[in-house]
């Protein structure tokens, strides 16, 4: 959320968030409002380099250009400064000098040249090459140009290269030399050394501009080199673009506003998978130790100060591998056994419930959208007013039509939940069977038990936060307005009840905080909705093979707005690409003209031969991959770098096991008789650049096994000194069997078995050690051989 934000009057704002100038998420409009309230969540993997995080505040308006109010930058290096809490930053002024990004590459040598008279004269040199990440300019590749300046106390020598049209990408390999002045003392000498004084006061300056042609040119950004670096060595390097010195530094930057982010963000270097196999092996056999709290995924979780840091890697590696049911069940046995009485079963944030909370996300996408979101959709978009509180009721409403309202709501979002057990994913079936046994085995005097086991995770915990915060499931854009979340609100409190077994007696109608509440369910009866609940439950913790009926329905993997290039026509510029909605399925990859509209072209998937990036130089667009079929490659610009690189990456995975796959691609496109890439004149020429590697083949989990493994093996890194206490726990207890009179330092650790314990403790340092030796060898030899900007580069990062 944002407060206190100018002009001071009530405006309707939205927050955007950007990879430098890339614009990659935008919230809602926020109407009306001096300190609007966005509630909005991203998860997203970063697929560049980049330098600033920036959030910017826009003044949303109907007949101008949005007005940025503010914004927040913060630098790559400092992120994980911010990482994990919620903080205030006062919004900074936006202005034309800070705004930079991008990168150039510059080789710079410093010659002796002996002039006719015997005296030596030192020669700069400086070669331009290219530059990488350049801004766009009105959404558009920018026409840049760079000045070379050597500057000091007395001079200012500027030199300019060509400006190159359309491109963020520019290449110039333009080489400047400029005379380096020295005293006349300074003559002939058998070795070049340059004077301590000189070099102090002379700098190499790069400043990078838009050709604005008939407007003025806009500052891109600047990188200045002291000459004193150089010595008589040849320098080449990437550098990154920095704002002036005096851009954003406004006396009124306090008066803008504040802005308030929880933001983690998260930087692993992967390692090839044969240097995670130790550790891996270790994980996988978890389920398999006894007891489970000497296994190494269960001291992983000991060992965290946040369980769910621990919990997301787990549950992914864990499923990656087929193993999480069985561990699930071990730590949810071990849950049961401090569980005195049945009615508490599986309500608190243990690691077995974060770990069916975790599963729950990842597997159930899809169940959740067949199942809700025809409905959450007709709630939102035709909201029918359901306030049922005498409080907050307002002038005008009539409490028995909003009543009547709600209960519609409420049957039909029921309705859509206990009809789905065909669609419940195998796997959730699979752990609610292991749940649903697990707690009749720990209370057999209860029947009901073993139906309150399983609704507290899929009544409670999926659909009722489903329905809540229907855009943190993806079921709907964005945050619904306060009316409307309100409204979802009160039907999940609902679901709850008609879900929680037995919920609907007299006794425990009785017990509920709010009377309005009570007076609702009073119309609903008991006996239908508990037998409807009951079968539900019953077939969704069942292992029992479900039979659809007729043919399985498609899994639906992502859905857009982008942009294709018409298939088939000649280069006639921008209006040659027109904004489609892109849907894509297990079955078939398809476009419309609008969303929920017949699909007006259609690829099958098995028809896919390949998908890539498409080079920016084909139509001078960011952005771009191409999906290759039988026909003519189809050309998409997705609106920027994380929402292309998520459509490659679902495209490659779902057509990964295509048999004629192709292993050659053209990275530009055919135009004007010939491919721009190879120049051959043949349109049917094979490819000549190769395929990118493979990608995980589960279409419905995104997970990268090596990944997870390296991310649970940086928190075993973090929390070393935790690891230390637990091994020395299990070394006191082991000596001293006497019963505890104190509390010691390691009254919050789970030991059951202390030698069991200790010995996956020394397993898990080993290998963290060896680990560490792996990454310093890694860095020391990325550090020696790889310049900033190789692509060489494994270390991947996310932000949330």
């Amino acid at each position: 959320d944002a407060k206190h934000l100018v002009p001071n009057k009530m405006r309707d704002f939205f927050c955007t968030i950007n990879l430098d100038q890339e614009e990659v998420f935008r919230t809602q409009v926020v109407e009306k409002s001096l300190s609007p309230y966005f509630g909005e969540e991203f998860y997203f993997e970063i697929p560049r380099t980049f330098q600033w995080l920036s959030f910017y505040i826009y003044d949303k308006s109907v007949l101008q250009k949005d007005l940025r109010i503010g914004k927040v930058s913060i630098k790559k290096e400092d992120l994980c400064n911010y990482t994990g809490k919620e903080n205030w930053f006062m919004l900074q002024p936006v202005d034309s000098n800070s705004e930079v990004q991008g990168k150039v590459h510059l080789e710079l040598k410093l010659n002796e040249l002996i002039t006719d008279n015997g005296s030596v004269c030192q020669q700069l040199v400086v070669h331009i090459k290219e530059c990488h990440g350049l801004p766009l300019i009105n959404g558009q590749n920018c026409d840049p140009y760079a000045t070379v300046s050597l500057v000091g106390p007395s001079r200012n020598d500027q030199k300019k290269t060509k400006v190159k049209k359309k491109t963020s990408n520019p290449q110039f390999n333009e080489t400047f030399y400029f005379e380096v002045t020295r005293s006349s003392s300074y003559t002939k000498k058998s070795q070049f050394q340059v004077e301590e004084e000189d070099i102090e006061k002379l700098e190499v300056r790069v400043d990078l501009w838009n050709n604005g042609n008939l407007v003025q040119d806009v500052f891109l950004g600047e990188i200045k080199v002291p000459v004193k670096v150089l010595r008589n060595d040849s320098f080449q390097a990437w550098y990154l673009l920095q704002p002036r010195e005096n851009g954003n530094k406004s006396s009124k930057s306090d008066d803008l506003g504040s802005l308030r982010l929880n933001i983690c963000y998260t930087e692993d270097c992967v390692l090839p998978s044969e240097y995670y196999a130790s550790l891996r092996n270790l994980l996988l056999k978890s389920s398999d130790v006894q007891p489970i709290s000497a296994s190494a995924a269960y001291i992983l979780s000991e060992v965290c100060r946040d369980k769910y840091d621990a919990v997301l890697p787990l549950v992914r590696l864990l499923l990656h591998h087929h193993k999480l049911v069985p561990f699930v069940a071990a730590v949810a046995e071990l849950d049961l056994k401090d569980t005195q009485e049945a009615n508490t079963i599986f309500r608190g944030n243990s690691l077995a419930t974060r770990c069916v909370d975790e599963m729950m996300k990842i597997v159930g996408k899809h169940y959740l959208k067949v199942t809700l979101k025809p409905v959450i959709d007709e709630i939102c978009e035709s909201p029918k007013p359901c306030e049922i509180d005498p409080i907050k009721l307002r002038e005008g409403d009539n409490v028995e039509i909003n009543m009547e309202n709600l209960r519609y709501y409420v049957d039909k979002v029921f309705r859509e939940i206990v009809r789905s057990s065909i669609s419940c994913p195998t796997l959730m079936c699979d752990v609610f069977y292991s749940l649903r046994h697990l707690a009749a085995k720990r209370f057999p005097n209860d029947p009901h038990v073993q139906y309150s086991a399983v609704s507290s995770f899929v009544f409670l915990r999926f659909f009722a936060v489903a329905v809540v915060s229907p855009h943190t499931f993806h079921l709907r854009p964005h945050h619904p307005d306060a009316q409307t979340s309100r409204t979802l609100t009160l039907i999940s409190k609902a679901i709850q009840t008609l879900g929680s077994w037995g919920s609907l007696t007299k006794s425990k109608l009785s017990s509920f905080k709010e009377t309005f509440m009570c007076e609702f369910f009073k119309t609903f009866q008991e006996e239908k909705f508990t037998e409807s609940v009951k079968k539900f439950l019953d077939d969704v913790s069942s292992t029992e093979s479900k039979e659809p009926s007729g043919v399985s329905e498609p899994v639906h993997l992502k859905e857009g707005e982008m942009y294709k290039r018409a298939q088939g026509r000649t280069r006639i510029g921008k209006k040659n690409f027109k904004k489609r909605w892109f849907c894509l399925t297990s079955r078939e990859f398809t476009y419309h003209k609008q969303q929920d509209k017949e699909p007006i072209f259609t690829i099958p998937i098995k028809n896919i031969l390949a998908v890539e990036k498409l080079d920016e130089s084909s139509f001078n667009k960011k952005n771009m991959f191409q999906v290759l079929h039988g026909e003519k490659p189809l050309y998409i610009q997705a609106n920027n770098c994380v929402e292309a690189s998520e459509w490659i990456e679902a495209l490659c995975r779902v057509t990964r096991c295509n048999q004629k796959r192709l292993s050659f691609y053209h990275p530009s496109a055919f135009l004007n008789g010939s491919w721009l890439c190879c120049k051959a004149t043949i349109e049917s020429t094979e490819g000549c650049a190769r395929c990118t590697a493979d990608v995980p083949a589960d279409t419905q989990i995104e997970i990268d096994g090596d990944r997870e493994t390296e991310r649970i093996y940086s928190l075993f890194t973090i929390n070393r000194s935790k690891l230390q206490k637990l091994e020395e726990a299990c070394g006191s207890i082991a000596v001293y069997q006497g019963p505890r009179k104190e509390p010691d330092d390691y009254s919050n650790f789970t030991i059951e078995d202390s030698v069991a314990t200790f010995h996956t403790l020394q397993q898990i340092i080993d290998i963290v050690e060896k680990l560490n030796e792996s990454h310093e060898k890694y860095q020391k030899k990325r550090s020696s051989s790889a310049k900033y900007g190789s692509e060489e580069n494994p270390i991947v990062g996310k932000v949330s």
